[in-house]
């Protein structure tokens, strides 16, 4: 069933006793319609305030999925993860392109910045990704959404290549490092994306895997998750 007529159906539903308070008055049109009239403001007020919980939950839970969560993973548990990881939920979107094998994944680049110190980490969100089926057996697919979370942790390793490279521990410049490095990540993400066209481009795919393993292999001094910024003037 189409998505907009799902969500017209539930709001229909939500107000339907007002809808019908309503068609009591036009039939019927006396003085003792006023208490009518009441009560339908009544029931106009509790639809709307059902109406906005239900909306609050679904927020919730389309954002995170509370009722089977799973905390943020690091990037050192990277082989751990399978498709049981994507807890996420999907209310509405059941295909990409017509194909009901498909998935998305949630990472983000979080900094903690100390006294002289430095601590940057890709995480991967389980309770926010999600996958249509979680027994699918496409390894492509699986890969394809993995290598999200590499990618993350490429620009990861190239901000604490950048910190490290501080002569002074500048508070301000870190931070202005960290935030071009998610917008450059985020920019790679999306072309990752298009160019495989979500992993259906085998040539494609193959290549950005390549060209992110060597990355990562060449920035793996890098791989531990806190800096040391030690005052060089």
């Amino acid at each position: 069933m189409n998505d907009n007529l799902i969500i017209t159906f539930f709001v229909l539903l939500i107000f339907s006793p007002v809808i019908y308070q309503w068609f009591l008055l036009l039939k019927e049109r006396k003085i003792e319609n006023k208490k009518i009239l009441k009560k339908s403001l009544k029931f106009t007020q509790y639809s709307f305030l059902t109406l906005i919980f239900i909306s609050i939950i679904f927020g919730i839970l389309s954002h995170t999925n509370f009722l089977n969560y799973e905390r943020p993973m690091t990037f050192e548990k990277f082989d751990k993860i399978t498709f049981q990881n994507f807890r996420g939920l999907e209310f509405f979107k059941k295909s990409l392109y017509g194909n009901k094998r498909f998935a998305y994944v949630v990472t983000s680049i979080e900094c903690e910045i100390n006294e002289n110190s430095v601590t940057v980490q890709s995480f991967f969100y389980p309770s926010r990704s999600f996958v249509y089926n979680k027994n699918t057996n496409s390894k492509e697919l699986l890969t394809h959404e993995k290598y999200h979370i590499k990618i993350t942790e490429l620009f990861v390793r190239e901000a604490k290549k950048e910190i490290s490279n501080l002569k002074i521990f500048n508070k301000n410049k870190i931070k202005e490092i960290i935030r071009k490095v998610k917008t450059k990540e985020r920019a790679f993400q999306k072309e990752y994306d298009y160019n495989t066209f979500h992993s259906y481009v085998l040539s494609e795919q193959k290549k950005y895997e390549r060209k992110v393993d060597s990355l990562l292999t060449l920035l793996s001094v890098y791989e531990k998750p806190k800096i040391t910024i030690n005052d060089k003037n």
